[in-house]
């Protein structure tokens, strides 16, 4: 049996936060959840996460700033931001992907989810790595 994919969610809304909890878990992955952004730093440099879930509009670190700062740690780790698009419309984001909350059925966003916690970063195993550049460089 395959060990369960953990998903960080971050939300300040607690009701909005304990409903993906519940969609996730019973879907089966496992769920770490924190309440604002610093609590999600925290808890990402401590877990191995494999996809981050955020809300984009929460108090003192919206969802693409978190992000951003989490790909600093782990630019490996797929990250999702759920909010509303005309907020975030003007906004530098570094997520794979944004989703609007009001319009993304659960379904989409399991989908989503699925398919982005299943895809493998980085080379694969057995593929040799290409040369560093100065290598090449020096070689022609």
């Amino acid at each position: 049996m395959r060990p369960k994919k953990i998903i960080l969610c971050v939300d300040d809304n607690e009701q909005e936060l304990s409903v993906l909890k519940f969609m996730l878990a019973t879907n089966g992955y496992r769920v770490v959840s924190a309440s604002n952004g610093q609590e999600a730093i925290g808890i990402f440099a401590e877990i191995p996460v494999d996809l981050v879930l955020a809300d984009h509009g929460m108090p003192q670190m919206n969802g693409c700033q978190l992000v951003e700062r989490l790909k600093q740690i782990a630019s490996h780790v797929p990250m999702i931001v759920l909010g509303d698009p005309q907020r975030m419309a003007g906004e530098m984001h570094a997520a794979d992907a944004l989703l609007a909350k009001k319009n993304c059925s659960p379904l989409e966003l399991l989908e989503r989810i699925k398919v982005m916690s299943a895809r493998k970063r980085g080379p694969r195993k057995g593929s040799q790595r290409l040369a560093p550049m100065m290598e090449l460089a020096r070689a022609s």
